[in-house]
């Protein structure tokens, strides 16, 4: 039985969500972004109106208004996509047992022998495109292939609600004309190397002399090679439910950056996330890790311990102090991340010395302090209380 794989991709899922509670924006230009009201933070997610103007994920607000002066702005609310996705996800469990959710607005489905239930894959997928929509109101892009590689390039060809059929026979034909920084994996900085080897689309990749590719590009060669020519035998994988292992963030930046402060306030956008995630769920961390992908497509990860915290305050000190450390000025970098691990166990317990009382209760007023935060963005969202340090540096 030949393999079916489904990647279900949510388009401009966060202003997707909003405009389903707030249909005074459709036709608008409008986007999701992290302040809007100092313009401070950047853009989560513009609809399609928006990028028409050029409007991209993780600009600069101030830089989007430059471009799309009328842009509505709406603070983000995280609570309320999470639990948009969740219905989400619980609405493709209605087709397939197997689901690996890859992120918040994305998931593989395992439609393998599927068919007598839901027909041929294009009419599969058109209904749950369908019943999405008319269920819940949102949009997405589905990629129908034999592997998750190959569905997940498919969901990108056709936005906003298009279906994509990208199997192995089909890959000369529709994938190998595209231009080779079309392939996934492929930023600016690797796509003119590659061009500098006469390396102009994703056929000529594939084709390509395997081992001269190797030596010019070591293991990243090898990769996107494989991916060119459309290998891929990973499984689709349900995550567990059990017990939590890490919690995290990560951020692709609308352009490669050399300057580290250029990246402070996502960065701390992300703690603020994470860190209310794990007080959420009631989760000390006692490691923080930074990850860096620089624009060759070259990633580092790097780790320090810390005493056990779900401080956004801490994660954020401890993290960006760990990515300062390892912050290369001459390599451009294109994504960031920050996730905690390590969780203490609960109930767990120790006897404290008078110096670690001390810093015991300056920890519990900071808590307090954190969670005092938390219940407002409960009800009002994320972005309603700004940290001064976000304020003070934008005015700087």
């Amino acid at each position: 039985m030949s393999r079916v794989v489904f990647l279900v991709d949510m388009n401009a899922f966060f202003i997707s969500c909003e405009m389903t509670r707030n249909p005074g924006i459709l036709g608008k230009p409008a986007a999701v972004a992290g302040d809007p009201r100092n313009r401070s933070g950047i853009i989560l997610a513009a609809n399609y109106e928006a990028r028409r103007f050029g409007v991209k994920t993780t600009m600069v607000i101030h830089q989007a208004l430059k471009l799309c002066p009328d842009m509505i702005l709406i603070p983000p609310d995280h609570r309320f996509y999470e639990a948009r996705s969740r219905e989400v996800m619980s609405l493709l469990g209605n087709y397939s047992p197997v689901i690996e959710q890859n992120s918040i607005d994305e998931a593989w489905l395992d439609m393998t022998g599927t068919e007598n239930l839901f027909g041929k894959p294009v009419e599969a997928a058109r209904k749950i495109m369908d019943n999405i929509n008319e269920g819940l109101g949102l949009w997405c892009s589905i990629g129908i292939s034999e592997n998750k590689l190959l569905a997940k390039i498919a969901s990108e060809m056709k936005k906003p609600m298009g279906i994509t059929e990208l199997w192995l026979r089909d890959i000369r034909e529709k994938l190998w004309p595209l231009k080779v920084t079309d392939m996934y994996g492929v930023g600016k900085q690797t796509g003119a190397k590659l061009n500098n080897l006469g390396i102009n689309t994703i056929g000529d990749l594939a084709l390509y002399d395997s081992k001269a590719l190797t030596r010019l590009l070591g293991k990243q060669g090898t990769e996107l090679q494989a991916y060119a020519n459309g290998f891929d035998q990973s499984p689709v994988t349900p995550h567990s439910s059990g017990e939590m292992k890490s919690i995290g963030r990560s951020s692709t930046l609308s352009e490669d950056v050399i300057d580290i402060e250029a990246v402070r306030n996502l960065f701390l956008e992300m703690c603020e996330e994470v860190g209310y995630d794990a007080r959420r769920n009631n989760k000390k961390a006692r490691t923080v890790q930074i990850a860096i992908k620089y624009s060759d497509f070259q990633s580092i990860t790097r780790q320090v311990s810390m005493e056990p915290t779900y401080l956004t305050k801490d994660i954020f000190e401890k993290g960006f102090s760990l990515l300062k450390k390892n912050w290369n000025s001459f390599r451009p970098v294109r994504l960031v991340g920050v996730s905690i691990s390590g969780f203490e166990q609960e109930n767990q317990s120790k006897q404290l010395s008078l110096f670690e009382e001390d810093m015991y209760n300056q920890s519990e007023k900071e808590e307090k302090l954190e969670k005092t935060i938390d219940s407002i963005r409960n009800r009002h969202g994320l972005a309603s209380v700004t940290r001064a340090v976000q304020i003070k540096k934008h005015e700087d």
